[in-house]
């Protein structure tokens, strides 16, 4: 390896480690150098730094049609700036839809968000009307399309297990 070869590889993990410190900040996964003269620590170096990125990339969870998700809220999910955290989910509406979206945790206060694709917040629930810290969310769709159901726990009120419901309700016929 030349001279030049060895302050370029330097360089690189230089760079690595600055785009990692701004995009995390104090938890900044950074990889340790390797030996200047085993270039195949190096490529390896670079993929495990693009899995790490690719982790941190904003990416909803799909709602199953008319079945209950258990799930987990947890310090791993999206911080709210409150103290507590968040997880999203997408679903597909139609127009004129009326949706029922159920959150039920024993373990935290749950909020419930529904927000357009965007990021707009369409509707929200923090308690449920049966007085307690659930959540309970009815609304009419008003535009088709891709729609984010947000979980999250009230303040810092924490994290744990939670199920989330969303019920496509249907007219009565007379």
């Amino acid at each position: 390896m030349t001279f030049r070869n060895i302050n370029f590889v330097i360089f690189f993990y230089f760079l690595v480690a600055i785009v990692n410190i701004l995009l995390w900040g104090k938890n900044a996964i950074t990889l340790a150098a390797p030996l200047v003269n085993q270039q195949s620590n190096f490529l390896k170096g670079e993929e495990e730094t693009l899995q790490t990125a690719q982790s941190k990339i904003y990416n909803p969870i799909p709602i199953p049609e008319n079945q209950p998700i258990n799930d987990q809220l947890t310090a791993d999910d999206i911080p709210t700036g409150e103290g507590g955290f968040a997880r999203d989910y997408y679903i597909f509406l139609q127009k004129g839809d009326q949706i029922a979206i159920d959150l039920i945790s024993d373990e935290f206060d749950s909020i419930v968000v529904l927000m357009s694709e965007d990021g707009t917040t369409i509707a929200e629930n923090d308690d449920a009307p049966d007085s307690s810290t659930n959540s309970l969310l009815f609304t009419r769709i008003a535009e088709t399309g891709k729609y984010i159901i947000r979980v999250r726990a009230f303040g810092q009120t924490g994290n744990g297990n939670f199920q989330l419901k969303v019920t496509r309700l249907q007219p009565i016929k007379p």
